[in-house]
């Protein structure tokens, strides 16, 4: 079992630093940690210290002593999932499993088919969550890099960022369509991929045109048609395979 993860605003230098507030609360009265235990450090940019408790007093205050910093480079090729609005709360889930398996940004998409919208206070509440979902599966998951969430974008946004993209795909569920399937796209192995993930009802023909227009073609995952809140997982995982980051 590797050592239980806190996030900090900024990771300290070398020496004694205080851990409290809800992650010193979290450490102290719920992980239990004790004089001698290790555990990690981590600002969710990469950057990252391994510790020693020396005490924890209270309920909320751990003093730790700080070995050696680091900082993590960012992976390549970068993993941009759009991810179009799910109902209900399966937009968490999917922030959630992207965000374990090793996603590297998630782009909230108004799709034009999404049964879900985002307006006004409830907009900002919604994103929040998807936030607050990706800071806390990074630091479950052990990650020195949280996946950033963007604000919600619209198609014509959507279309300006796959433009800038080395490799940009629409996860499409036609299993016969002639772009073929993701698992053998040529992929590049540094730069930036950008993947898209359509809602329930599915990518609109005006959307798809529009991202072919600025240079995303579509790509089927398999045979079986997977849900919008599954689908960025999936590809996720199989372009970490395909460019090395998982060796």
């Amino acid at each position: 079992m590797t050592a239980p993860v806190f996030v900090v605003d900024a990771v300290p230098g070398a020496g004694t630093f205080l851990l409290d507030g809800p992650e010193g609360r979290h450490a102290v009265s719920v992980k239990r940690l004790r004089e001698g235990e290790e555990l990690v450090l981590v600002d969710g940019r990469g950057r990252w210290a391994a510790c020693e408790v020396l005490a924890a007093e209270g309920k909320d205050h751990l003093t730790v002593r700080v070995a050696e910093v680091h900082e993590d480079p960012e992976d390549e090729p970068r993993i941009t999932v759009v991810q179009a609005l799910p109902k209900g709360d399966r937009g968490e889930l999917a922030v959630e499993t992207m965000t374990e398996t090793g996603v590297d940004a998630i782009v909230p998409w108004a799709a034009s088919r999404c049964i879900t919208q985002w307006k006004g206070d409830r907009g900002l509440k919604a994103l929040a969550k998807w936030r607050s979902t990706a800071r806390e599966a990074g630091k479950q998951s052990r990650r020195t890099r949280f996946p950033e969430v963007a604000d919600l974008m619209t198609t014509k946004q959507v279309a300006a960022l796959l433009a800038g993209a080395d490799f940009a795909a629409v996860l499409h569920e036609d299993r016969d369509h002639p772009s073929g399937a993701l698992a053998t796209a040529g992929l590049p192995a540094k730069g930036s991929v950008v993947l898209v993930v359509g809602p329930e009802g599915g990518v609109s023909p005006e959307e798809l045109a529009a991202f072919e227009a600025a240079g995303a073609k579509p790509y089927r995952l398999g045979r079986s048609v997977l849900r919008t809140s599954t689908a960025g997982t999936a590809a996720t995982a199989l372009v970490l395979g395909r460019t090395g980051r998982w060796s």
